[in-house]
């Protein structure tokens, strides 16, 4: 039996009930051992949570802001087609983006108060972020590498988004799960979500246990053998 009716509702459980290592433990054990992003993705704050679907988006380098007369039609277009990319944002989609060098930041306050407004859920970018002062006033969940104020204009543009593409090495779908808070950010594959997040929500469930025998007195080496977990 489902322990939720819809995404609305997994996501407030998890933000009420998981954290995002307890989800990568489910999935090792599940043989789904390489979900993690690069470690160097963080939350803007601490307490900054994220959890949606992935609405994937492609970045690429480039070296003008305009360029007229060439072969691709992206290139005449400043950022490319970054604006068609926000505005494609959905309830609960998470604008995350990969492809490009760290020369620049994707990600900034101006997008952050669209993405709110399509009532996104937030932003995790293979780079920087700026505008941090802004972001934070908005309490828009935002992951990077840190920030950086060099803006993306005549260095990167978005060429493609809903579409798969691979962050650090890791494959990114859209409506795979991002689930990220300070310790990192992991990727719950769509057909996986049902069986991770259940597993999760008993460990979790099962660990408030132990951690109470841990309390009272119990060795780990008791609490394992009793609970089987730890």
């Amino acid at each position: 039996m489902n322990l939720w009716k819809d995404d609305n509702e997994l996501f407030k459980i998890a933000k009420q009930e998981l954290f995002v290592a307890l989800v990568g433990d489910v999935m090792d054990k599940m043989g789904l051992l390489h979900q993690f992003l690069p470690q160097q993705i963080k939350p803007l704050v601490p307490e900054m949570i994220v959890i949606g679907r992935a609405m994937p988006v492609l970045e690429a380098d480039v070296f003008a802001e305009k360029l007229e007369g060439t072969a691709n039609p992206i290139m005449a277009k400043p950022f490319g087609i970054m604006f068609e990319a926000l505005d494609s944002l959905k309830h609960n989609d998470v604008y995350i983006c990969s492809g490009s060098s760290y020369n620049y930041a994707l990600w900034g306050g101006l997008m952050s108060a669209r993405a709110m407004k399509l009532n996104a859920s937030g932003a995790v970018v293979n780079g920087f972020s700026r505008d941090t002062n802004e972001i934070i006033r908005l309490d828009f969940p935002t992951f990077s590498a840190g920030t950086f104020a060099q803006d993306q204009g005549p260095r990167g543009k978005v060429i493609d988004y809903g579409l798969p593409i691979e962050f650090g090495g890791i494959p990114v779908e859209p409506g795979d799960v991002v689930y990220g808070d300070r310790d990192g950010v992991v990727i719950v594959p769509k057909n996986a979500v049902e069986e991770a997040f259940t597993l999760a929500l008993e460990k979790a469930r099962g660990e408030k246990t132990v951690q109470k025998a841990l309390e009272n007195g119990m060795s780990t080496v008791e609490a394992f053998e009793t609970f089987g977990i730890m």
